[in-house]
C-alpha cells in the first residue's frame, strides 16, 4: 500500500482558502468518490461492470482529446 503525503500551506492566516484547496485536492484525487463507493458492499459482478464502464469512459475521453489535438 502506497502512502502519499499531502501538504496544504496556509498563507496569511487564510484558513478558509486552505480548506478550499484541501477539498479541491482531495476531490481531484478521487477520495470522496472512493469513500462513497466503499460505504456499502459491492458484489463482484457489479464491481466488474462498474470498472468496465469507467474504462470505457476514460477511453472515450482520451479519444476526444486526441481528436482535438489533431485538429
Amino acid at each position: 500500500m502506497e502512502i502519499a503525503i499531502l501538504t496544504i500551506y496556509v498563507h496569511g492566516n487564510d484558513i478558509e482558502r486552505a480548506l478550499r484547496d484541501l477539498k479541491h485536492t482531495l476531490q481531484r484525487e478521487g477520495l470522496f468518490k472512493e469513500l462513497k463507493r466503499r460505504r456499502f458492499y459491492e458484489k463482484p459482478s457489479v464491481k466488474k461492470k462498474r470498472k468496465q464502464l469507467e474504462a470505457g469512459r476514460r477511453r472515450r475521453k482520451a479519444l476526444r482529446f486526441k481528436r482535438r489535438d489533431r485538429d
